[in-house]
């Protein structure tokens, strides 16, 4: 599907890590301050990849136009700070592709929107990033994706043309990005999208397990 691609960038969430259950265990906190029932997990997993706005949205069924919302987005962020590497984990696969795209000597970074205010300690704390070469977060570049820049910046600091980058990511907007970066683009459907089709977002392809990247790579997967 790919050949002589010299970097992979990522998106964060969804599609690297699985930070649902931190993310969701945030806004419930929020519930439960306020003497409001706990809510099972599976009502915020759905809504992971949108974040606080999704949180919220599933916490008190509040969207962004509400008067309070920029006030309790704030008591979230401060939440998810204070947990948000208790639960989250690295989704089955992920470790073993990293091990080989670095057996196969291409590069690897990271691309997300979350702001660096979280995306930064939340690396840090995770032995899988040490060898990642770019980490953009939402905040690194003066605009987000679906803008290209976060991706251009990526492929500069990992030192590669964006012709040579294939970027995977669980969201209409990675796709969107990628196209406009000129990176071959993978939507990964393994994450939080569950039945949701895809193919509208325009992807080169999709894979339905981090592994199955490699194929498309033309690697061959590391014992």
């Amino acid at each position: 599907m790919f050949a002589d691609v010299k970097a992979v960038l990522f998106d964060l969430d969804g599609t690297l890590i699985d930070s649902a259950p931190d993310l969701g265990a945030a806004a419930d906190k929020m519930r439960t301050d306020r003497g409001l029932p706990s809510l099972p997990f599976e009502k915020y997993r759905p809504m992971a990849g949108a974040g606080a706005r999704g949180m919220l949205g599933v916490a008190f069924g509040m969207t962004p136009d509400h008067p309070e919302f920029a006030a309790l987005r704030e008591e979230f962020f401060r939440n998810y700070e204070s947990c948000m590497t208790q639960r989250t984990y690295v989704f089955d696969g992920v470790q073993q592709l990293i091990a080989a795209l670095a057996e196969h000597g291409v590069q690897w970074g990271v691309v997300t929107n979350k702001s660096m205010r979280f995306t930064a300690p939340l690396t840090k704390a995770m032995p899988l990033f040490s060898t990642a070469r770019a980490v953009v977060g939402g905040d690194s570049t003066p605009h987000p994706k679906p803008h290209p820049a976060p991706l251009l910046e990526a492929a500069r600091q990992v030192g590669v043309r964006p012709i040579e980058c294939v970027y995977v990511g669980d969201d209409a907007r990675d796709v969107q990005a990628g196209r406009a970066a000129g990176m071959g683009t993978v939507a990964a459907t393994y994450g939080y999208l569950g039945a949701l089709d895809v193919k509208e977002w325009g992807a080169d392809t999709q894979i339905a397990s981090p592994l199955a990247l490699l194929q498309l790579l033309r690697l061959t997967q590391v014992a």
